[in-house]
């Protein structure tokens, strides 16, 4: 494949400021875009691996506890 960095440099500088300006925001929108695919890529990988293991729910009680057990642990810190 073609290395079409060149071309693209020459071009931005052609570009007046303002719309150098554009196309900075775009790549960066473009950047954003592609980290957060990755980011549910590996979640989607992660959420698999953890169905996997057939755990059983926590119950709400459970949850609770383990809320309470951070909330406490949290509040030791502080004091």
């Amino acid at each position: 494949m073609f290395n079409v960095e060149p071309r693209l440099i020459q071009k931005l500088r052609n570009l007046p400021a303002q719309r150098q300006a554009e196309v900075e925001s775009f790549v960066e929108f473009l950047t954003m875009r592609e980290s957060r695919a990755a980011a549910a890529q590996r979640l989607g990988e992660s959420l698999a691996k953890i169905d996997s293991l057939n755990l059983t729910p926590m119950s709400d009680e459970e949850i609770n506890a383990e809320i309470q057990a951070v909330r406490q642990a949290r509040a030791n810190r502080i004091a």
